[in-house]
């Protein structure tokens, strides 16, 4: 006998079945989301997921994922990276609770078909033209529920000036840091003149490791100068922390025996940071 799961209309939980149906190959560009037990039993064996649910970071990445599978059926050229997010049918495919529901609808499979798996039953990765097919099949149906037809041959012919730009531009450098770093509650802004309040060591006062300095390095204009003085491993670093990733994560990706490492080579390169800065006058 089928039990009828209810959840609370905002709760992150109807977002799971899409995480399960996320093909290996998006799936393992997920931090988060990758490690996530592919059984019931599992999952609910440890509270901790429960706390990894209701975090930004799952419902981040589950945006970006889902949206890189949605956007390709809107019918405009390229991948959704190619575009900012004034684009109307790039904020189209961020539109997360339309697509849960359009892959109940078409596949059946959402949170209750989920829960009524057997507990420990392992859900197998979803075969990858089978997902972009149902994903096809979920947009197309939604334009043509929605209306939107007319709407996005109007933005075919009236694209933005940002849209379709080579990639290496300030527009889309800025919206892209704009998007992938304020959205995440563990960044917090931090200027350069907090990090020298100490004037003996200058060192003292640097924020914490998980402090925005990635951010900040990122956003200077002489980045990639500074950038270019770094060793190709504590590049790695300063680029995956940029990114999100934590000093664990790091260090599971890097190669370090623990995070601590990673820790001091973080503080190394914000020694460098200030001692660069100060060298170049900026």
């Amino acid at each position: 006998m089928s039990v009828t799961y209810k959840f609370p209309h905002d709760s992150p939980i109807r977002y799971l079945p899409l995480v399960y149906m996320l093909p290996y190959d998006l799936l393992v560009r997920c931090p988060t989301l990758r490690k996530f037990p592919r059984s019931r039993k599992a999952l609910m064996a440890c509270p901790e997921w429960g706390e990894v649910m209701m975090s930004q970071q799952f419902l981040n990445e589950v945006m970006d994922a889902v949206a890189s599978l949605a956007f390709p059926h809107f019918g405009f050229g390229g991948w959704k990276e190619h575009y900012t997010g004034w684009c109307p049918v790039w904020r189209l495919s961020y539109a997360l609770p339309m697509w849960a529901k359009g892959v109940e609808r078409v596949r059946g499979w959402g949170v209750q078909a989920l829960f009524d798996l057997p507990p420990d039953f392992e859900i197998p990765f979803f075969d990858p033209d089978d997902v972009r097919s149902v994903m096809k099949q979920v947009v197309q149906q939604t334009i043509e529920e929605q209306g939107w037809g007319p709407m996005l041959e109007v933005i075919r012919e009236m694209p933005c000036d940002e849209d379709f730009m080579n990639w290496d531009t300030n527009v889309r450098k800025d919206f892209f840091r704009k998007w992938y770093h304020t959205r995440s509650k563990r960044v917090q802004t931090v200027s350069l003149e907090e990090c020298m309040e100490d004037e003996d060591s200058k060192i003292h006062s640097l924020p914490a490791p998980d402090g925005d300095f990635t951010g900040q390095v990122e956003g200077e204009d002489f980045c990639q100068r500074f950038k270019s003085t770094l060793s190709e491993k504590d590049m790695a670093i300063l680029k995956l922390r940029v990114e999100g990733y934590t000093f664990e994560e790091i260090a599971d990706r890097l190669g370090y025996k623990t995070h601590s490492a990673v820790v001091k080579r973080m503080e190394a390169i914000k020694k460098r940071f200030i001692q660069y800065e100060n060298e170049t006058g900026q």
